[in-house]
């Protein structure tokens, strides 16, 4: 058998009770914002953030919109990029509330339309009396 590795602790060891106790980061959300506290502490680091996250943010918008004619999910890549925006201006945040909320009556018409077809399509084809 082979030795269990000296660098994992285990139950009996010095310090095995202690290590459950250390903090811990449980919400990656607030992992994240203590990152992007940091980030604004730095102006220098804090443009290079801003602008990286409008180039990412920019680049998928435009993606999205050239692959919107094609069958696929260009929709919902541009509005992934406009959410990408949102992280950094209010005003992308806005839009991207509001191509939401249209993608979102936009499905309900459809599922609306759909449900309406399918209920003709029964009354033609059940029997007459």
């Amino acid at each position: 058998m082979s030795e269990p590795d000296p660098r994992i602790l285990q139950p009996g060891d010095p310090g095995y009770d202690a290590a459950g106790a250390a903090p811990r980061i449980t919400k990656p959300r607030s992992a994240a914002k203590a990152a992007r506290e940091a980030i604004r502490r730095n102006p220098r680091v804090d443009r290079a953030y801003r602008t990286g996250v409008k180039v990412v943010g920019g680049t998928t918008v435009g993606l999205g919109v050239v692959l919107m004619p094609l069958p696929g999910p260009g929709t919902l890549i541009a509005l992934g990029g406009l959410a990408i925006l949102g992280t950094e201006s209010e005003r992308a945040k806005r839009l991207n509330q509001q191509g939401v909320a249209l993608a979102k009556r936009a499905a309900a018409s459809a599922r609306a339309a759909r449900e309406k077809r399918a209920a003709r399509a029964g009354r033609k084809g059940a029997p007459q009396a």
